[in-house]
């Protein structure tokens, strides 16, 4: 039950406003996340997810997002299915029956044909898919066999998913269980191609004080001197240049995703000059909710006027603001005078070690047990709850198995309790750990 390291695929929904691209995206994620009105343009933010069809993984991007301001609206269109053909491994191109074919549709499928991705076109609003003389003008489009779905009723998409998850390419990656798998994530210009440049010793990545130099993920390979072997998945490229990506720095959270996807332990850098913002917290939660062993990585560390405390200021502040991180390393680095750098690959070392870590379940149940008794179970409605056998199911991370009379019982609260007194007994910094309830058959 090791964690799969290998990038999922992407889809991204495109097509002209209105046709239902927010509509599809909530089916095929099982959510309502997108924002849906029956109003041109109503998706004002680029909404992402991951999705499941048939033990497939994938992540998804819904480019009815895309503000693009004063932009023209045809143009606006047209860079939408731009930034999809290059973020995306398959494109769904949605359109609609009600309307028929209009310029912007022409438009879009004129671009994804050039593109040579693979394309998957559906004409949504289709009440009675068996009726298909709805969907025979859409041949004219040149993108193969639409498919005729109803995004509001979920009619059609098993068929579609199966398409598309056909059309994903085959990760051929073979894994190898000695190599430490990391990557660098964070807001563009905190310094990620610095820190690398810095941590191989010499300039294998263009460095620039202007945010998105970098402009594609690149892995390096190298070997400390204890003879350990690294991949270090770059994300600095997680900007491209060029005008849509400057004004879409959104778009660097699904490289940053992919970049998660492969990774073992992930390096969220922090720029110590700017200190925390927004957009720290929101992509270190998405390595915290794939389970990816974590370091806090304060860059810039040099140009921080310093007091006795104010280290141990800026750490509280971390751990203030990313509360759920409370188990993540932190070190305060500087990727320009390379101060504490030669610590940076022992503690991803040490993290690797933590999150591959197996505990004995004889151990593991005197540990769990004399924590109920020190705290005794929750009751709830007169009934208690009773923990029965815990055993640890996989590692990276460390995953374990409480075996309960309800499951039901098992209060949030409690469940965090038990995991701090295993944290407490077993060096498990730098991983998150997961408990999993099981009712006892």
């Amino acid at each position: 039950m090791e964690v799969n390291t290998l990038a999922k695929p992407i889809l991204a929904i495109v097509g002209r406003p209105n046709v239902g691209k927010s509509t599809l995206f909530n089916r095929i994620i099982g959510e309502r996340v997108s924002i849906i009105e029956d109003v041109p343009g109503v998706t004002r933010d680029r909404i992402y997810a991951s999705g499941k069809w048939l033990n497939h993984h994938f992540h998804l991007i819904d480019t009815g997002g895309i503000d693009l301001g004063d932009e023209p609206f045809l143009e606006q269109i047209k860079q939408q299915a731009q930034i999809a053909i290059e973020e995306a491994d398959v494109i769904l191109m949605v359109t609609s029956s009600r309307e028929g074919i209009t310029d912007a549709d022409e438009l879009v499928a004129k671009i994804l044909y050039r593109s040579k991705k693979p394309v998957v076109l559906v004409v949504n609003k289709v009440d009675n898919p068996e009726v298909r003389s709805d969907i025979y003008e859409f041949y004219s489009l040149g993108l193969g066999e639409p498919l005729p779905v109803s995004g509001s009723h979920g009619i059609g998409l098993g068929d579609v998913l199966e398409k598309i998850i056909k059309l994903f390419p085959t990760n051929e990656e073979e894994e190898d269980l000695k190599l430490i798998k990391f990557s660098l994530i964070g807001r563009p210009n905190v310094g990620k191609s610095s820190l690398i440049n810095a941590l191989l010793g010499e300039e294998r990545v263009i460095t620039s004080p202007i945010a998105g130099t970098t402009r594609d993920a690149i892995d390096t390979y190298f070997s400390d001197s204890s003879g350990q072997n690294f991949q270090m998945i770059d994300t600095a490229g997680m900007r491209k240049r060029g005008k849509v990506y400057e004004m879409l720095e959104k778009y660097s959270v699904m490289r940053a995703m992919r970049a998660i996807d492969r990774s073992d332990i992930v390096l969220m850098v922090l720029n110590a000059d700017e200190g925390i913002r927004e957009y720290d917290k929101r992509i270190a939660g998405f390595a915290h909710k794939a389970g990816r062993g974590i370091i806090l990585v304060v860059n810039k560390w040099d140009l921080v006027e310093k007091e006795t405390s104010t280290m141990s200021q800026f750490e509280q502040e971390i751990r203030d603001e990313f509360q759920y991180l409370d188990y993540a390393l932190i070190i305060f680095v500087s990727a320009k005078t390379k101060q504490r750098l030669n610590k940076l690959s022992e503690l991803i070392k040490q993290v690797s070690v933590n999150q591959n870590l197996r505990v004995s379940s004889s151990l593991l149940n005197d540990i769990v047990m004399d924590a109920v008794a020190i705290n005794p179970a929750p009751t709830d409605k007169g009934k208690r709850l009773k923990i029965f056998y815990v055993t640890q199911v996989a590692v990276k991370p460390p995953t374990f198995v409480i075996f309960v009379n309800e499951e039901e019982l098992m209060h949030f609260s409690y469940k965090r309790f038990l995991e701090n007194q295993i944290r407490k007994a077993f060096p498990f910094e730098g991983t998150p750990i997961r408990l999993l309830t099981r009712k006892r058959r």
